[in-house]
This record gives C-alpha cells, structure tokens and sequence, in this order.
C-alpha cells in the first residue's frame, strides 16, 4: 500500500518496502547512530538481510523525504502459532526527522495496517527510557503490560530495562463505541 501524509511544513511518502526502496533503507540504517543500531532487533548492518526484506512478503514500510530518502522505517510481525492473532510492532525513525510527527504518521499507518490484517492484539518493545517513544504508543491506545528489568543490554555493556506495551483492538473500539466516537468519526468525514 502506498499513501501519502504530510508531517509538519514538508511532506512524507510511506511506500510499501520494495526492491526500489531497498538501497535508500540501507543507507537510511548504515546513517543511524550506533547507539540507535543497538536497540534494533534484526540486523540492520548486513545490506543483503536489508535487500531480502524486500523480497519476504512481510508488511514493512518506508517514510520517504521529498528528496527520496528513508527518513523511517515501520514494520508489523505477525507472531507465529498460537500467538498468530498478535502483531509486533518495529519503528525506526532517523536523527533528520525525528520530533517532527513523522513516527507518529508511520506508527498509526502500521496500526491501521495490523488491525486490516486481522491482529486483534498489536505490541512494541521500547527501551524504558525511551520517553518520546513511551508517549507515541500510549498516545496511540497502548498500555503498558510488562517490564522486563536488565533485559537487554547496549553495545557499552550495560543493561537495560525493556518495557512491553500492548494495544488490544477490540478493548479500544468497544470503550470508543461506549462514548459514541465511531458514529462522531463518521460524522466528522462527512462532506460539507
């Protein structure tokens, strides 16, 4: 899926992650400060693993500049098995956008993309003192389920507390039905 959203005074493409896409996406990673690549799961430094995202089928975006760069990443992860109604989330914003809404467009497309594909629960993993981070995902409907004390631990050695927040789909329509929003966001997208 392809839209487009705009993000403060410029604009911003989110593309479905294809093989056109893939050389900016290794850039945009080999760009992230070292502490940043720290907490990234997957392996961001090997620029044939970043090529084969492409190539998966898994539902992974772009935020692309004006002048067609990856400014953010965002991936959703249907888990495997009896887990396969959860959907993870991963986002990854860049140092030249960051505090300017962009992860928040590229978080609430994955949202929407998770829920059209049928998750019933979404989660993100965020580093406890990830602050801005923490805000996104609560100001989008997650809680937080679990803290994992000295979980991980960053390229220095040291340990770290990880923080599991989960957004339960049917929990948050069920309170926006109970306070009439749905019929309030129909009727806000009605033309004049």
């Amino acid at each position: 899926m392809t839209g487009t959203d705009q993000v403060g005074a410029a604009g911003v493409t989110i593309a479905a992650l294809d093989a056109a896409h893939t050389d900016a996406l290794v850039r945009f990673f080999a760009g992230l400060p070292e502490g940043d690549r720290t907490f990234i799961k997957e392996d961001v430094t090997d620029p044939a693993a970043v090529r084969g995202w492409a190539e998966d089928g898994s539902a992974r975006w772009v935020g692309l500049g004006d002048d067609g760069e990856v400014d953010g990443y965002v991936a959703v992860r249907r888990l495997p098995g009896w887990s396969d109604h959860v959907a993870e989330l991963r986002l990854v914003v860049g140092p030249r956008r960051r505090g300017a809404g962009l992860g928040r467009v590229l978080a609430r497309h994955a949202v929407t993309e998770a829920i059209a594909s049928g998750a019933t629960k979404l989660v993100v993993e965020v580093v406890a003192e990830q602050g801005a981070a923490l805000a996104l995902f609560t100001g989008l409907g997650f809680r937080g389920e679990a803290l994992l004390e000295d979980h991980i631990r960053d390229r220095s050695g040291q340990l770290r507390d990880l923080m599991v927040l989960a957004h339960r789909v049917d929990a948050t329509w069920s309170a926006m039905d109970t306070l009439g929003l749905p019929e309030a966001l129909d009727e806000d997208a009605t033309p004049a």
